[in-house]
């Protein structure tokens, strides 16, 4: 029984990986030459998400500070999941739905880029995330699934849309395609020593 649910899962994934792959491509081009651009100009990358796509934010935040596959300067990213004393004071004093707008207040800026990220489209927190960064000139990036493809994508620049409204599947390939984009980033800024 077990070999069954292991083969159904592997094929799932390959499956909507393959679709996403090839459906994609050019918009992580275009998502790639985004930050590219970002950080060449001195600017920054602010991600959001909630559960699995908070800490797929830190996970690529930490990618861009640190290193990906070979050390080099750091690059200004910041998950805006991360300072429990601003998330619980805007949740408590405010509104949940305000967690990451108002970092974005705080912290965007013209000419930086909000990330977010939900695989169902339509967490309100990111979606209000995503209106404060077009209000204040950011560049917006949808990471979500085919339920977030009409709504959240749709109102994005730019957006990854896995082919899949399965949240296992998505996440795992926003962080396939994430580990993409971090060595694409990492190898255009940079040379490998």
């Amino acid at each position: 029984m077990i070999p069954s649910t292991i083969a159904r899962e592997l094929t799932s994934h390959h499956v909507v990986l393959d679709q996403t792959v090839e459906q994609s491509a050019e918009a992580v081009g275009k998502i790639i030459d985004a930050i590219v651009n970002c950080f060449q100009l001195g600017n920054k990358l602010l991600i959001c998400g909630n559960g699995g796509s908070a800490a797929d934010s830190q996970h690529v935040a930490g990618e861009f500070v640190n290193r990906f596959a070979f050390d080099h300067p750091a690059l200004p990213a910041i998950a805006l999941t991360t300072d429990t004393s601003v998330l619980t004071c805007i949740a408590n004093d405010s509104a949940f739905e305000n967690i990451f707008s108002r970092q974005v207040e705080a912290l965007g800026k013209s000419g930086d880029i909000l990330v977010g990220i939900s695989t169902s489209g339509g967490s309100k927190n990111v979606l209000k995330a995503l209106d404060t960064a077009r209000q204040r000139g950011l560049t917006t990036i949808a990471f979500t699934g085919e339920n977030g493809r009409s709504g959240m994508a749709a109102q994005c620049d730019l957006s990854l849309v896995v082919l899949s409204a399965d949240t296992p599947r998505i996440q795992e390939c926003h962080i396939f395609i994430w580990h993409v984009i971090c060595e694409a980033v990492e190898s255009t800024l940079f040379t490998r020593s």
